[in-house]
């Protein structure tokens, strides 16, 4: 798997900076096979916040209709299709770039170890 991570700047209507990153995949046949028998396209790869109380009734559905609008989160489907995320400033997106660095090196981890089932690792000591 590779990694690719392209920045922009653009800026608003109202003349202020909006910097973006856009994150994708580069997948292999084989990888694309794992994600597809293990069914981890809706896996969770970064969440920026986690929606600690769901509530209840219209105003919980509400609330976590604007929380899933306003969350920035990144899946494996993400990966794979590419996604674009728009930050405030620079730091925030060096900050969300790190975090999807992390998540992507964990998500790679995880595709080694589905390549290893019904064979056997050997490890030189």
């Amino acid at each position: 798997m590779k990694l690719l991570i392209r920045r922009n700047q653009r800026t608003s209507v109202i003349g202020k900076p909006i910097f973006t990153i856009e994150v994708r995949a580069e997948l292999s046949g084989e990888e694309q096979t794992h994600i597809s028998k293990y069914k981890l396209g809706n896996t969770m790869l970064y969440q920026k916040s986690v929606l600690a109380n769901r509530g209840s009734g219209l105003l919980g559905l509400l609330s976590r209709v604007f929380f899933r609008a306003t969350n920035l989160s990144l899946s494996v489907k993400d990966l794979q299709h590419g996604k674009r995320i728009e930050c405030k400033d620079i730091i925030e997106m060096l900050g969300i770039e790190a975090h999807i660095k992390e998540a992507a090196q964990t998500f790679g981890q995880v595709l080694r170890a589905a390549a290893q089932f019904g064979g056997e690792e050997v490890i030189p000591i």
